[in-house]
């Protein structure tokens, strides 16, 4: 399995690890376009980030990251399903040229009006699940810590990451201090002392101090370990003394979830006279998936059974109203 997230728990379920490397997915990312070396990187560690974020999602549905300015690049997008199913994209801005030793900031953020921004979206609506998005202003001089800057102050949970991306491959460590799950225990009736404030005390200085050695000892990681070594060794190697439960690896995988049907909907909503009018002016309509590059195509045929049908559609359901 060349592309997979592996997930770990240290002991007392205080802090999760995850490690994911990221190879034949990430090859079929670039494979559909030709991104600059600084861009490649920048979209490369969203990826893998994506990955470690969508890992621990609870609902059916996608996490979708993006990263937006005012620089040479205008948008970068990543979409993960819960089962890791990922594509990606970016929009660099027509006419600006993207320096090789371009930075976050610089290409995204030079005016400083950047911002970072998570999407849930659920696929069970009917269940009452509401797509959720979170915005946060561009902060840190690397993806993965604009995503630590999000989680701190969006989701209130310490977490740390890191990552890094080349022509190969994509890969990334996460760190993430859990909430206390215990409960808390009855105070004895009575002059007796209780041990509950000691025992609680303890608990807490427990789970700082292993937080604060995981995050020291993941200090060490090197860019090139992340991309050559696998996900079992790297925490070996960090946590070799630690006691920790080892998960089964999940598959990640590309996936481009566009289709015919989403176009045509993206046409409807468009509406027949501004549809007619590109007929008019091209011949037909042709639409590429900013993901994957598929070309939709649409004649004049095809457009007037499309809004033909569409209009029976909309008959009925007035009819069966009354």
């Amino acid at each position: 399995m060349s592309d997979h997230l592996k997930k770990y728990l240290f002991e007392g379920n205080t802090v999760r690890a995850e490690v994911v490397a990221i190879r034949d997915t990430w090859q079929e990312i670039q494979a559909r376009h030709d991104y600059p070396p600084a861009v490649q990187k920048l979209l490369g560690e969203l990826v893998a980030a994506a990955a470690l974020l969508a890992a621990n999602i609870k609902f059916n549905g996608t996490v979708v990251l993006q990263l937006q300015g005012d620089g040479p690049i205008g948008l970068i997008v990543v979409e993960c399903h819960a089962d890791l199913g990922m594509r990606a994209t970016v929009k660099i801005r027509e006419g600006y040229e993207v320096p090789e030793d371009g930075t976050l900031q610089t290409l995204l953020s030079p005016g400083g009006n950047g911002r970072f921004s998570v999407v849930l979206d659920p696929q069970d609506r009917h269940a009452g699940q509401q797509p959720y998005q979170g915005i946060v202003a561009m902060q840190g001089d690397t993806v993965a810590e604009v995503l630590e800057h999000y989680m701190a102050t969006s989701e209130q949970l310490q977490t740390r990451m890191w990552l890094a991306a080349d022509a190969n491959c994509t890969a990334g460590l996460l760190l993430q201090k859990l909430p206390d799950q215990g409960g808390h225990s009855v105070k004895p009736e009575g002059d007796a002392p209780s041990t509950e404030g000691a025992a609680d005390a303890d608990k807490e200085a427990d789970l700082a101090d292993t937080w604060d050695r995981a995050q020291h000892l993941a200090e060490t990681i090197k860019p090139e370990e992340l991309l050559t070594v696998t996900p079992d060794t790297i925490i070996r190697r960090l946590y070799w003394q630690e006691t920790m439960t080892a998960f089964e690896p999940l598959p990640v995988q590309y996936r481009c979830t566009c289709s015919r049907e989403k176009v045509a909907n993206v046409l409807l909503r468009l509406g027949q006279a501004e549809v007619d009018d590109i007929i008019e002016e091209q011949g037909r309509v042709e639409v590429k998936c900013d993901y994957c590059v598929k070309a939709f195509e649409f004649d004049p045929v095809d457009v007037a059974e499309l809004f033909a049908t569409e209009s029976t559609a909309l008959r009925h359901q007035s009819d069966s109203r009354h």
